[in-house]
């Protein structure tokens, strides 16, 4: 592959950042790789692991010269730092964001933008439950996807130039309407990972299961469970009050839902439950034979990109 940008800054150098670092290194998709963040000791991280070429002591500092910034904050922060780094931009630069709710992203970083400067909200859709500078790695994005949510106007160059990045970094591309985005990841990712987050709390609430109990036999299902709420709270916290709406709708057919098969349960409907467990074992399968899974026994837990 070739250079598609020959400097990217990277704002914010957690899971998603590293994993695009080492990834562009893989693929010599940038010429030089900048880096910040906030945290004095992550910086420090980042020095010591050569994660980014160079990493810089200020946001603005990192995107001078950049021919591609990306946001990758939490989404609660990302126009505290859009006002940080506009003045500092390159004039024709393109600033894109990893950010897991689109309609408050745009919203929030797009009026502090120069006109000059080309807006391609982005986002991979790749992660783990891990956080931080030393938990990302080259293969995080193959074959997974990435939804470009470019706003109306915008430049078809600097959105194909970034969809041939992410394309180089391994992942299948395509383009969303934000509002739309932001229904199909609250159906996909933001309610399931409330849900995860409930049973934990649940489990830890519930005295008449001890915590050694729940922990010994939590192959039964409760371990996937606990692995979903292991992640970053910080950037759960913003997902969540940053796409209330799609994710408060989703919630509430989840809720009725469960109504649903608690009435089954309680009234002795089995084919209800074998009818309702049928249709939800299809869609498991499609997501298998879709490449996003394996049909291992550990679910690709062994695998490091999993």
């Amino acid at each position: 592959m070739s250079v598609i940008y020959d400097r990217v800054a990277l704002i914010g150098l957690g899971l998603i950042a590293s994993s695009m670092f080492w990834a562009m290194k893989r693929g010599g998709l940038a010429g030089e790789v900048t880096g910040y963040a906030r945290s004095e000791a992550t910086r420090a991280t980042a020095r010591r692991i050569g994660l980014c070429d160079r990493v810089c002591e200020s946001a603005a500092e990192a995107v001078e010269g950049a021919d591609l910034v990306v946001l990758a904050v939490p989404v609660g922060v990302m126009g505290a730092v859009a006002v940080d780094i506009a003045a500092a931009l390159k004039p024709g630069a393109t600033v894109t964001d990893v950010g897991s709710v689109k309609r408050d992203v745009i919203e929030s970083v797009g009026p502090h933008l120069p006109p000059e400067v080309h807006f391609v909200p982005g986002h991979p859709l790749a992660g783990t439950e891990h956080s931080g500078p030393e938990s990302g790695f080259a293969e995080l994005f193959d074959n997974r996807w990435c939804l470009l949510v470019p706003p109306p106007g915008s430049d078809p160059a600097a959105i194909a130039r970034l969809k041939a990045l992410w394309e180089g970094l391994g992942s299948n591309v395509e383009e969303m309407d934000p509002d739309h985005h932001d229904l199909v990841l609250a159906v996909t990712s933001h309610a399931p990972h409330l849900i995860a987050y409930t049973m934990v709390g649940v489990a830890d609430d519930l005295r008449r299961v001890t915590d050694t109990e729940v922990i010994k036999y939590s192959a039964a299902g409760f371990r996937d469970f606990t692995r979903i709420a292991a992640s970053d709270p910080t950037m759960w916290r913003d997902v969540f009050l940053t796409n209330r709406d799609a994710t408060l709708e989703i919630l509430g057919r989840f809720t009725e839902e469960l109504f649903a098969l608690q009435r089954a349960i309680r009234t002795g409907d089995g084919a209800h439950l074998h009818e309702y467990f049928t249709r939800t074992r299809a869609i498991r399968r499609g997501i298998i034979e879709a490449g996003q899974d394996t049909d291992a026994p550990d679910f690709g837990r062994g695998q490091k990109s999993s």
